[in-house]
């Protein structure tokens, strides 16, 4: 999960956290936990159409934040 990348796509839109909670249905609490991967904490497929819906994100984009792991 690169959540800067999706951080940057929350930016450009104007949304907060707060924002994405509120659409994909969950608490801001539980939002933190799935960006942080903390809880076993993931984003369900549904969440994550709401998500490329409403940012539009390219299929790349959604590979990028999704499922391409950082090395460093």
């Amino acid at each position: 999960m690169n959540k800067n990348l999706l951080a940057a796509h929350m930016a450009k839109a104007g949304d907060t956290q707060k924002d994405l909670a509120d659409a994909i249905g969950t608490s801001l609490s539980w939002l933190n936990a799935k960006l942080n991967g903390k809880q076993n904490a993931d984003f369900s497929t549904s969440e994550v159409k709401i998500i490329v819906d409403r940012y539009k994100l390219k299929p790349k984009e959604v590979y990028d934040i999704f499922f391409a792991e950082k090395v460093s």
